[in-house]
């Protein structure tokens, strides 16, 4: 069988899943940002950054695995979809669509009536993704990433989607 032919799964992350989380996502932000965002913001992601990041964000990431491994993830805050990275072997293969179902599941289970995340500009692809699973794109918006040293702006796209089975929140 090969890494395409294993059905996804879903499940919580653990800590243990942290280390490869990590890398795959470095790898993949890299894919998605590189040329679309500061130069600033490309010094500060650095391996060690992403471990922290990654180790802190666990029980608020789900991740797919598929193939015997962590084949992407997805992190929500509040009704933030606030990331969403899938290992470059695993794109096309629908897990992306997995996962981001999941993240608007874990909104509307919060009592959130809309998801929303923000896109970095220059990626048409993921722009075109979040367009295909019906989010709204509602305009450019000025995203502060976190820095060691403050929040870095980022150029982003900010799309949103009602969600159901949400509350008075949002």
């Amino acid at each position: 069988m090969t890494t395409h032919d294993a059905q996804p799964t879903l499940r919580p992350a653990r800590p243990g899943d942290a280390a490869e989380v990590a890398r795959l996502w470095q790898s993949a932000w890299r894919d998605a940002h590189l040329g679309h965002v500061s130069d600033e913001l490309v010094a500060m992601r650095t391996p060690e950054s992403f471990a922290a990041r990654a180790a802190a964000r666990v029980p608020d990431t789900a991740v797919a695995e598929a193939g015997g491994g962590i084949a992407g993830f997805v992190t929500v805050v509040g009704d933030e979809v606030e990331q969403l990275f899938v290992a470059a072997e695993h794109r096309g293969t629908g897990v992306a669509a997995l996962l981001l179902a999941e993240g608007e599941r874990r909104v509307a289970a919060r009592g959130y009536r809309r998801v929303w995340l923000a896109v970095v500009t220059g990626n048409a692809r993921a722009r075109r993704f979040y367009a295909r699973q019906g989010w709204a794109d509602e305009g450019p918006v000025d995203y502060r990433a976190e820095g060691p040293d403050g929040p870095v702006s980022v150029p982003c796209h900010r799309y949103a989607k009602p969600v159901t089975g949400g509350g008075a929140p949002g």
